[in-house]
């Protein structure tokens, strides 16, 4: 089972999102400005900017708000300067940890990212330590409980799809970067509930904890999301289904 489905049946489950703690929109707004300061402010022609600015819509962001952030993202509006940077390390128990962040103070948010590794039992590690062990991927979570697998093969495989497996109640359907787009497309229009549908980096291999650890590294990756710098975190850890119903 891959990290990323993992962590987004904990989140469906826990109700772990960012909109209830106020920081999506705000963390949203950076994607925005710096995918339009890459490649531009038309979304048609800005593949990152397009998929940066339906993340913002399905969060229900203001119109206004996410014409600001392009704004600011080509310049035309005052903004801060941020960049992209990742920290990696250890969880409890080895447990692999990436995070993406955009930040405009490297010298604030490292410090930060240590002391927040450290205080769940882990440890920030030097750059490349852990990011081996992922690959950018297409995951695309469909709801199993009105899709059969024949439709699975039948729309998925042949719209891109590299892979498919059941994880829970939760087909997770997975492609090549280039293939993701095409994809959710394809999906969508076959009428398939999309649970969840991103770019994201899978690990290549997982590590099964028991309840205590478990806790721990849930406990580690929430602390991480919180932060307002990070955009994304990716780990390779499995824990028992029980351990989230007592969270």
């Amino acid at each position: 089972m891959s990290g990323h489905s993992h962590w987004a049946r904990i989140k469906r489950k826990k109700g772990v999102v960012d909109a209830r703690r106020g920081r999506l929109w705000s963390k949203l707004a950076r994607i925005i400005i710096v995918a339009a300061r890459r490649g531009g402010g038309d979304p048609d022609q800005n593949l990152s900017l397009r998929y940066a600015i339906d993340k913002a819509k399905a969060a229900n962001m203001p119109k206004d708000t996410i014409e600001n952030a392009v704004k600011k993202g080509c310049g035309a509006l005052d903004g801060a300067a941020f960049e992209e940077v990742a920290y990696e390390g250890y969880g409890p128990s080895g447990v692999a940890v990436l995070c993406e962040c955009l930040t405009d103070n490297r010298n604030r948010t490292a410090p930060e990212m240590k002391k927040l590794f450290e205080r769940y039992g882990g440890n920030l590690g030097t750059a490349g330590c852990v990011s081996w062990m992922f690959t950018p991927q297409g995951v695309i979570l469909v709801s199993a409980t009105s899709v059969s697998e024949d439709q699975i093969v039948e729309v998925a495989l042949d719209s891109g799809a590299d892979d498919y497996k059941l994880v829970g109640e939760l087909w997770e359907i997975t492609c090549e970067p280039i293939a993701f787009e095409p994809l959710r497309a394809a999906l969508v229009a076959a009428g398939f509930a999309i649970e969840s549908a991103e770019l994201s980096k899978v690990p290549a291999s997982t590590v099964t904890l028991d309840r205590d650890a478990g806790r721990k590294i849930l406990r580690l990756i929430e602390s991480l999301e919180d932060h307002d710098d990070v955009q994304n975190v990716y780990a390779n850890f499995d824990v028992p289904d029980d351990v989230l119903s007592e969270e």
